[in-house]
């Protein structure tokens, strides 16, 4: 028989479960909105890129909150956080403590802030033509790439 509180956790893991997120013990570790929502996610940008702001877009409806800065030129940012050349895209970003270049989606993001990695950060090489922001929609498969790890070496985070 369950008691009031164990009730309370239960309906709290199942409601958890069922927005993508985990419970153990009662306690949240991580949720789809509520923990992107507690997360600023800073966007260095052209002004003149329509892809980026499909990619802000991207980033809002999936719960982040996003500040924009458009600026003529986005390279200091890359360098300031140890973008690898062979990695750069359109638009930098940061968002807790880790850089995310380019049209990397919302999921890998979440991800990335639940599992913490020892690295700089994440970045979608190039322009994807289906990752978020870019949407044409081709079928075409990119991945995701890890870098900045102790090792020096860059890691497949993800396909798509």
């Amino acid at each position: 028989m369950f008691t009031k509180s164990k009730k309370v956790a239960a309906a709290l893991a199942v409601a958890t479960a069922l927005a993508g997120g985990a419970v153990v013990g009662g306690t949240a570790l991580f949720a789809s909105a509520p923990a992107a929502a507690a997360q600023i996610v800073e966007v260095w940008k052209s002004r003149t890129c329509e892809c980026c702001a499909g990619w802000v877009k991207h980033m809002i409806a999936a719960g982040f909150t996003v500040k924009v800065h458009e600026v003529e030129d986005v390279e200091p940012i890359k360098e300031k956080h140890g973008i690898p050349e062979q990695l750069h895209s359109c638009h930098t970003s940061v968002v807790g403590g880790y850089a995310i270049e380019g049209h990397v989606p919302a999921e890998d993001v979440k991800r990335l802030l639940a599992e913490r990695p020892n690295a700089k950060g994440l970045s979608a090489p190039g322009m994807p033509q289906d990752a978020p922001g870019m949407d044409m929609k081709t079928g075409e498969p990119y991945q995701v790439v890890l870098f900045g790890t102790p090792d020096s070496k860059m890691w497949i985070y993800a396909n798509h």
